[in-house]
């Protein structure tokens, strides 16, 4: 499955083919600090992170999409969708990892946009979730700023590199689906950007 945007597009994770691009996004000692709120690594060497990208391209929940440059084919980061629970009709996005030049472009928010769009539109899910470290602010930023709800504060949720973890819980319903989409929509349009790509309208005045 491949979900295609103006930006970027999201293809299943295979170490093979973006492991080495992903390296170069996120590894070596100069972004340990883009793990810190994620379950695993930093990593030492690309051999230990290119067997974590071979075991993540191998599960199906957590499932993995390699985020790509639409224009260069270059691997940027990487998001999941996990907890899926079919009977329920509910999922969660998380495992997000971007790299810096990712980070705060329109590409990162349309690779948001994408899934978001593929659970509500292509799978009928009727609960979308965020979940993040209570600490992450930028996470819980970015979760509001894409229209998920604030839910609350599950304590002492779990334990995550051996700390404890606080967990905020956000969600994002179908029947929000529709004004979510269509701001989102607003803001991605390339009219909403001028020549130098910066933003005229922000994303939190839309939604």
């Amino acid at each position: 499955m491949r979900l295609a945007g103006r930006c970027v597009l999201l293809e299943p994770l295979d170490a093979t083919v973006h492991g080495s691009a992903l390296w170069e996004a996120a590894g070596g000692a100069e972004h340990d600090d883009l793990w810190a709120y994620l379950s695993d690594g930093p990593y030492a060497d690309c051999a230990s992170f290119q067997a974590s990208l071979a075991r993540k391209a191998a599960s199906n929940d957590p499932l993995y999409f390699a985020i790509t440059d639409s224009r260069s084919g270059i691997a940027l980061g990487y998001a999941s969708y996990l907890r899926v629970e079919p009977a329920h009709r509910c999922l969660e996005v998380g495992s997000i990892l971007y790299g810096p030049a990712l980070q705060r472009t329109a590409g990162a928010t349309e690779a948001m946009f994408l899934m978001a769009r593929h659970v509500f539109e292509d799978l009928r899910y009727r609960r979308y979730e965020w979940k993040c470290n209570a600490l992450h602010v930028r996470s819980r930023q970015a979760a509001l700023r894409l229209g998920f709800t604030f839910e609350g504060i599950f304590r002492q949720h779990m334990i995550i590199k051996g700390r404890n973890r606080d967990t905020a819980w956000f969600s994002m319903l179908d029947s929000e689906w529709p004004a979510r989409k269509a701001a989102l929509e607003r803001w991605l349009d390339p009219d909403n950007f001028d020549a130098e790509g910066r933003q005229k309208s922000r994303l939190a005045n839309l939604i």
